[in-house]
């Protein structure tokens, strides 16, 4: 009986210890997380230390694509063996 009450406090403390440093270890990698992304939140430009792209860099404004163009030389929902099934399915 006399082992059980001195393995308690024994097994308490190491369960605190495991949870304790857990805690730490999480706070400072989110915090280093945190930190190295904020880089990313400043404005980019010309004039700026960000560089998110070549073209940016050498002074040009990146431009985007608007969602509905075309990708690539075909649109690929839109080939003749696709069209074919399609017709024939609603013929």
């Amino acid at each position: 009986m006399e082992a059980l009450t001195d393995l308690l406090p024994a097994a308490l403390g190491t369960l605190q210890g495991l949870l304790v440093s857990s805690a730490v270890l999480l706070a400072m990698f989110i915090g280093f997380c945190v930190l190295l992304n904020l880089p990313k939140l400043r404005r980019s430009g010309r004039h700026s230390r960000t560089v998110r792209s070549l073209d940016e860099a050498l002074g040009t404004q990146q431009t985007y694509l608007p969602p509905d163009a075309p990708r690539g030389r075909t649109d690929q929902l839109s080939t003749p063996e696709l069209l074919e099934s399609q017709a024939r399915k609603s013929a």
